[in-house]
């Protein structure tokens, strides 16, 4: 099953079937050149811009929640996105997460050339995630965050990427809502880690839900006291 929807705005022009979403062309030929696509405030404290930066590559490692996050509030607000090559992606887990499927196309299996299938899809949309990252080889990749920066998407491989900015990953997860014996699993507590090159040189890390109990992501509150236990105190014979 894929969510999948065309259309063509007025004066867009198609390349390889596919219509161009990205903005008009600024000054230098670059199209949304310095302007960054929304993400969800939470997210704000591990990625070095305000967003998604038009034309940069973001690997994102071991996450698929993480994945939908990045991609929630811009589909949200209008952005168009492609999933390349994740053949057992959930789009219910999308839908929840905040990710609006009209505006989401999905090639699960994009063939025996999947470099192609992500090049002519940085043509019209605005972020494009790439899954099976190591069948695409090195050359190509760089070649593929070359196009991203000339088009002005955002490129999202979900594995391991040469020369990526920005490089996701969480660690420490822990799954809560089950009582004493009992309940059901409710949301997962991790700690994303963000580094990279560049402005994203830095590290930096934040601890979130991924996802909370509506299926989004939100920031743990402090982690629960021990149980307090009665001291015992000595008393007279």
């Amino acid at each position: 099953m894929s969510a999948m929807t065309s259309s063509t705005a007025p004066g867009a022009s198609v390349a390889y079937g596919v219509s161009t979403g990205v903005p008009v062309v600024e000054a230098g030929g670059v199209p949304g050149a310095g302007r960054v696509l929304p993400t969800r405030a939470e997210l704000a404290a591990v990625l070095p811009w305000p967003g998604l930066r038009r034309g940069s590559t973001v690997a994102v490692h071991g996450s698929v929640s993480l994945l939908f996050a990045l991609l929630a509030e811009a589909t949200a607000n209008g952005s168009w996105a492609a999933v390349v090559g994740l053949s057992g992606i959930s789009l219910v887990a999308a839908a929840e997460a905040g990710v609006e499927l009209a505006r989401l196309a999905v090639v699960p299996r994009p063939g025996s050339d999947p470099a192609g299938v992500v090049a002519a899809l940085l043509d019209g949309v605005d972020l494009v995630v790439v899954g099976g990252t190591r069948r695409i080889a090195d050359p190509d990749a760089r070649r593929l965050s070359a196009r991203a920066r000339n088009r002005g998407s955002v490129l999202l491989p979900f594995g391991p990427w040469p020369g990526a900015e920005v490089q996701l990953r969480c660690a420490g997860a822990s799954w809560r809502g089950l009582g004493q014996g009992h309940g059901y699993l409710r949301e997962r507590a991790v700690t994303v880690h963000a580094g990279g090159r560049g402005a994203a040189s830095r590290p930096r890390s934040c601890r979130l839900l991924l996802p909370a109990r509506d299926g989004a992501v939100g920031v743990p509150a402090d982690e629960p006291a021990e149980i307090a236990r009665p001291r015992l105190r000595s008393v007279g014979c």
